[in-house]
């Protein structure tokens, strides 16, 4: 199973704010969500910026983070108003 980290948009500190909440895998990743890993990297302690967030949508969609801010910033940003509502 392909780790995390082979692919693009994870770099180390990315790795190890994932590690925080046990993401290790793609698989992981695609289950849960960006939205939802992203928050529960915040609600661990650790401090991402929202690079974090367009890193692992784009891991998902197999884009560069920058494409991802650019095409899905607003879709993201409002799941993400909402996941931190529900905390």
């Amino acid at each position: 199973m392909p780790h995390i980290s082979d692919f693009p948009n994870i770099g180390p500190r990315s790795k190890q704010m994932l590690a925080l909440v046990g993401i290790t895998t793609l698989a992981q990743l695609q289950e849960l969500g960006a939205v939802p890993v992203y928050c529960q990297v915040r609600r661990a302690g650790a401090k991402p910026s929202l690079n974090l967030l367009w890193a692992l949508e784009g891991a998902i969609l197999g884009v560069h983070w920058q494409e991802v801010a650019r095409i899905h910033r607003t879709s993201l940003l409002l799941a993400l108003e909402d996941c931190e509502r529900m905390a």
